[in-house]
């Protein structure tokens, strides 16, 4: 059983799913879900965080940084950039499964 300490641990390593035509494809076909994470954040806390979240085992980790976008802020300012972030990629065991639209 956890404790609502390490619960809201592991709750700051994983900040959100990540919801796209994608990430939906291969979550169903491939048993693989898509989650913002902590820049920090390493292989082995986003495994232990997801088992302990969502209740189910993990078979992999990867992790990749995603560069920010050039975006216009408006007709006259110039331009301005989307913040970096991590996502992290979870692989798992078959039979397991996570319905990120209820986080369960």
């Amino acid at each position: 059983m956890l404790t609502s300490d390490q619960l809201n641990y592991y709750r700051s390593i994983l900040i959100q799913p990540v919801i796209s035509e994608k990430s939906m494809a291969a979550s169903e076909a491939e048993r693989k879900y898509h989650f913002k994470v902590h820049p920090k954040a390493n292989k082995v806390e986003i495994r232990r965080a997801v088992e302990a979240i969502f209740n189910v085992r993990v078979e992999s980790v990867n992790t990749l940084n995603v560069r920010g976008k050039a975006r216009r802020r408006s007709y006259r300012h110039r331009m301005g950039r989307t913040a970096n972030w991590k996502k992290a990629i979870v692989m798992l065991a078959p039979g397991d499964r996570i319905d990120v639209m209820t986080g369960q």
